[in-house]
């Protein structure tokens, strides 16, 4: 008996579930590698830049696709006045740290999601932008599962229970905590 769901085309409607590394066009190096399979129904969820949804259109499981993207027509032009410096001693201890995501408030109650992108002996510095801003980066995408979603997974906008284990990746013996956005 053939099993037609290994034929299905990515569609709307379809739970996709994919891996996939962002690399820098310039510089070739990875910027960013998601081993752990991420899933979202396509049509849905908007879980990845717009391009790149668009390209998975009509690919099947087994499907590598390459997928160059313009950051700036994505997120728009790097914002010098998104950074702040900062001396080290006004900054909590908690946010000294790079890489570390700040959220910050604005005088008009709107918030926006900062990143410690530099810290020395005497400052810290954090961005607003976007860290793909200013980059022409390749999304390099595999696709592994394309199915009918369920009804609830149409409603979820994904595969429901698909967190990973991270005591695989951390140890058992380690405490881990979800981190609030």
């Amino acid at each position: 008996m053939n099993d037609q769901s290994i034929e299905d085309p990515i569609a709307d409607g379809k739970l996709v579930e994919l891996t996939y590394r962002v690399i820098d066009s310039k510089t070739n190096s990875v910027l960013t590698q998601v081993d752990f399979p991420i899933g979202y129904v396509h049509g849905i969820s908007e879980i990845l830049a717009p391009p790149v949804t668009a390209e998975l259109e009509g690919k099947l499981p087994g499907d590598v696709i390459e997928v160059p993207i313009d950051c700036n027509a994505v997120f728009g032009p790097r914002d010098e006045s998104l950074v702040f410096t900062d001396k080290i001693e006004n900054v909590p201890e908690e946010y000294r740290e790079v890489g570390t995501s700040v959220l910050m408030e604005g005088e008009n109650g709107n918030t926006k999601t900062f990143l410690v992108t530099r810290v020395d002996e005497t400052s810290v510095t954090i961005d607003g932008n976007n860290p793909l801003c200013g980059r022409e980066v390749v999304f390099k995408l595999e696709i592994l599962t394309v199915r009918d979603a369920t009804d609830e997974e149409l409603e979820h906008g994904g595969p429901l229970g698909a967190d990973p284990d991270i005591s695989e990746i951390v140890g058992s013996d380690q405490k881990v905590k979800p981190v609030s956005g």
